[in-house]
């Protein structure tokens, strides 16, 4: 019977072995992974781990030490301008001129390109910035200043967009309509390539993810196979119970928290676990006001991964903006 499934998708970035070095420090440190057509692809890690500077040498804005990339089915090398007329780019820290209007700002980006531009009326309309198409960048809030800075990434109409850390010091209100529009971008059919160290944010949107750690990749996969493969803590949070509380029920229960387990959490590796917690509670009389059973999520990955908590914190020496 002949095959009927769809085929599977494009592969639009290869990496092979690619390392950059500063001096001493191996900024990235021979990694390979690849990206596939249409995907929200999720390189994650903490501030310092490789994130921005593999995403810029993906840019062609900064030459790798060793290693191979295709981009398009082309080497990036042999081909940057053709590859750069194809790819979109919302950098991290992202600034426009303060004085220009919205719109003044996307039609001076456009002017930058050769090829078919996306109209930027219809660019403001699919981002929401109609009502602000005259407002100046420096009266912009937060959020809507990225929404330019996406609008800017779309001027050309790419088939890659390179979203770097895109959410960094937004409120959660505003985080959350960047998410909104990188879904929209998906539905449009483009591939997006999203560097973040926010757990939270790759297991919202990623289709799949590499967890970058130290300049190597540890893991990579789609965010159930990692939660499978890896997330083996399930926790009960117990709100209104004090950590000293907590503790002695754990003692009493010979279950082991470690310090890495904060309160109002305990581990319940199995249902019989969850039912003895339950059972100490309603028959002690402990005071609590709710309990929820937690599932694991990308945070617990990278602790059994690393050992580590997810940290803010330089790795390697070296700063996520510019060289890391």
């Amino acid at each position: 019977m002949p095959d009927t499934g769809s085929a599977p998708p494009e592969t639009v970035i290869q990496v092979e072995g690619l390392t950059k070095v500063y001096g001493e420090v191996r900024a990235v440190d021979d990694i390979s992974f690849s990206v596939r057509s249409g995907e929200v692809f999720a390189f994650l890690g903490p501030n310092g781990a490789g994130k921005t500077t593999t995403v810029e040498v993906l840019e062609s804005i900064r030459t790798p030490t060793k290693g191979s990339i295709t981009v398009f089915g082309r080497d990036l090398q042999e081909s940057m301008k053709s590859v750069r007329e194809r790819i979109g780019v919302l950098p991290q820290e992202f600034r426009s001129y303060d004085r220009l209007t919205v719109r003044e700002t996307l039609q001076y980006y456009q002017r930058l390109y050769d090829r078919r531009v996306w109209e930027v009326d219809d660019i403001m309309e699919l981002l929401g910035l109609d009502e602000k198409r005259d407002t100046q960048y420096m009266y912009l809030s937060g959020g809507l200043k990225q929404r330019v800075g996406v609008g800017i990434a779309l001027v050309n109409d790419p088939d890659i967009v390179f979203l770097d850390e895109p959410t960094t010091g937004l409120d959660p209100r505003a985080r959350r309509e960047v998410w909104g529009i990188i879904r929209l971008l998906k539905e449009k059919g483009k591939t997006i390539f999203l560097t973040t160290h926010y757990m939270e944010e790759a297991e919202q949107l990623a289709d799949r993810v590499c967890i970058i750690h130290r300049g190597r990749i540890i893991a990579r996969g789609s965010v159930g196979d990692l939660l499978a493969e890896h997330g083996e803590r399930r926790m009960m949070r117990i709100s209104g119970c004090t950590r000293d509380c907590l503790v002695d029920m754990a003692g009493d229960l010979e279950i082991p928290i470690s310090s890495l387990d904060f309160s109002p959490s305990i581990p319940v590796p199995d249902i019989d676990t969850a039912m003895r917690v339950l059972n100490y509670l309603r028959e002690t009389g402990v005071e609590y006001r709710e309990v929820d059973i937690m599932g694991p999520t990308l945070e617990d990955v990278f602790l059994s991964l690393t050992g580590e908590p997810l940290g803010s914190e330089p790795e390697n020496g070296l700063v996520e903006s510019g060289a890391e």
